[in-house]
Formats: C-alpha cells, structure tokens, sequence
C-alpha cells in the first residue's frame, strides 16, 4: 500500500510539473506550481526529511507562490498576445529534445549510482558534538556550510533592494502596498485578530526547536512574515515606509551580525565562521536570533513590493 501511495504521489507531481509548463495561462501554471509545491513537501517527509518539507510548503509552495500569483496579475494585460505568440516548429522541437535528454541524463546518473551512495552524513554525524547541536540539519546549515547560509541571507537582501529599485521617484521612501482597509466586526479583520497571535506563537515555537528538532528561521520566519501580512490585509496595521533608518537597521541586521560572528571565529578560532570549542551553540543561537527578524520584514516586504505611495498614510 506504501509502494502504491508513492507511485500515485509521484505520478501526480509529474502530471502536475507537466501542466505547470504546458499551461497557456499564467494564473492556471502559478496554481499548478501550488500544488506542486505541496506534494513535494509530502514527498520530503516520506524521505524523512521534515526540514526541508517545512521549508518546500513555507518557501516554495508558500512564497514563491504568493509571489508567481502577483507577477500573473501584472502581466494579465498582456496574456492576450503572449497567447498569440506561437513558436516555430523547429523551436518546439529543438526544445522537447533538450528536455528528454536532461530528464534521460538524470535516470542514468540515478540509476547508476553505488550502492551505497556516496553521503557525507556518517562524517557529519562523527562531527555534530563540535557544533552542540541536536538537528543535523542546523549543524549543516550554520556549522559546516555556514559561508553558504549567509550568502543566502545577503541574496534575499538584495532581492529586496531589487524590488524596492521599481519605486517611482515620487514614491521614494514611501510606503509598499495599497492602503487596506476592512470592516471592523468583518471576518479578515476576525480572522487577523485570531490567527496572527496564534501563528507569531507556533513561528516561534518553528523558530525555537530548530536548533535540535525539525524547524529553523526560515520556516519560523515564513510564518511570521504571513501573520503580519494577514494583519496588513485587515487594516489593522499600515506598511512601514521604506525609507525608516530603523527598518533599514533591521534588514541589515541580521547579515551583519553573522559576519561579525564569523569574523570573531577568525580571531578565537582561526578561520572565518569558525566556532570556539565550547561556544558553537551560544554563537549559533545568536547568528539565528539575529537574522529571525531581518527575515521576516524582507519577506514580508518582497510581497509587499516596491513602494506605490507616501510616507505618510
């Protein structure tokens, strides 16, 4: 019965990558990579991996959801003649080639693995105590590749600084978003009033346990980034201006922090993001709680988008 979920599970991401990419219509591919999104979060847990199934329905499915949905809205004025465009049939084939080669490529690099596989999780595992740590994943992310975590954090900063460059000049410093508004009995604002301090709980909770059990900052932080998004929706609360020195302070925050950590690892231990013996969880914990807040506001912001209005509401 197993055998038979996880052969329906896979044929359904198929069919669904199928119609994500043969779809004419951007709103009907953006929720064919929804659902996408969400079986392949079912498919990392039947992996066992729960961080990376937290991350694929927070990140993936979620963000990059909400994200693709916006960018279908702006482009709906010109569907219509994209629609119209057909390639020639030369392209058309050239291109289904080149697909069935990489997915061939891709069977024969799977099938000819060595069995076992080559995995550095027994020299992972051998190492965990230095890192004083409880989730390998955590250990990985802010331990052995710590460099590429960080750099992870500067990307998703300059992709804010990216969008925030489509800001009309007479908006510069202004507020992202359209001003929202609900009644105040309606049900948005109810339902902002009853989830956002039940979500801010759990994305914490995420936040917490990531450290020695499945979760982390970035699902924590996903989860936070929506219930202040919920709360922005109901009119509850207006978007920050962009150009607040304290917002700014916060954005960099985060990535600062992590590189004077590592930078104290070059004096106290001898090499960049290197930790001292006996401080490697202390250090950790720190880098997390630094970034934790400037995740939520980039998040939250990149969803916002660029700045349409004042400063002043």
């Amino acid at each position: 019965m197993t055998d038979l979920l996880n052969l329906l599970l896979a044929l359904l991401l198929l069919c669904l990558a199928l119609w994500s990419v043969v779809s004419r219509q951007a709103f009907a591919a953006v929720v064919g990579f929804l659902a996408y999104g969400l079986l392949l979060s079912l498919v990392w847990v039947q992996l066992y991996g729960l961080d990376v199934a937290l991350t694929e329905a927070a990140i993936g499915g979620g963000l990059t959801g909400a994200l693709l949905i916006g960018a279908a809205k702006r482009l709906r004025h010109t569907e219509a003649a994209a629609q119209a465009e057909r390639p020639a049939a030369a392209t058309r084939w050239l291109a289904a080639l080149l697909s069935a080669g990489v997915t061939a490529g891709l069977i024969v690099c799977v099938m000819t693995l060595p069995d076992p596989a080559p995995s550095l999780a027994y020299e992972v595992q051998a190492k965990m105590g230095a890192t004083e740590v409880g989730n390998p994943i955590t250990a990985v992310l802010l331990g052995f590749r710590a460099m590429d975590t960080l750099l992870e954090a500067i990307v998703l900063l300059f992709a804010l600084i990216g969008v925030w460059s489509l800001t009309p000049d007479e908006f510069w410093g202004g507020r992202p978003g359209l001003t929202q508004s609900s009644p105040a009995n309606g049900m948005l604002a109810y339902a902002a009033r009853l989830a956002a301090p039940l979500g801010i709980v759990v994305g914490a909770y995420i936040f917490w346990i990531g450290a020695d059990h499945p979760g982390g900052k970035f699902q924590g932080a996903t989860l936070m980034a929506a219930m202040w998004l919920l709360v922005l929706m109901a009119g509850l609360a207006d978007a920050p201006a962009i150009g607040r020195s304290w917002l700014r302070g916060l954005l960099v925050a985060g990535p600062l922090i992590f590189i004077a950590v590592g930078v104290f690892g070059v004096v106290s231990a001898g090499a960049f993001l290197a930790y001292p013996v006996g401080s490697a969880k202390p250090l950790i914990l720190v880098i997390e709680f630094a970034l934790m807040p400037t995740l939520i506001l980039i998040l939250g912001l990149l969803l916002l988008g660029a700045a349409q209005r004042g400063a002043k509401p």
